[in-house]
């Protein structure tokens, strides 16, 4: 998977951590990783909803549940690296 960036007027740059479904994804500030941010694509545009610390960690685990049933060892441990990195 590769690395997918977004710029925020306010928060900078974001990095995305994992993707929710067809049409979210879940993305931190870049250097701090302590804001976190659900992007929702839209057809009337994006919508970047701030989400607690928790609310987070949770979606990244389920992302890992669901990695763990189907995609490749790769993705697998990426997933794992980006938990261990933000989370730890």
């Amino acid at each position: 998977m590769p690395e997918h960036y977004l710029t925020h007027p306010t928060f900078g740059l974001l990095s995305r951590l994992c993707l929710v479904d067809e049409f979210q994804s879940l993305y931190t500030t870049l250097f701090t990783q302590k804001i976190f941010l659900l992007i929702t694509k839209k057809t009337s545009g994006i919508k970047f909803e701030p989400i607690p610390r928790g609310d987070a960690k949770r979606m990244v685990e389920v992302q890992m549940r669901v990695n763990y049933h189907g995609d490749s060892l790769a993705e697998r441990e990426k997933t794992r690296k980006i938990y261990k990195r933000t989370f730890s």
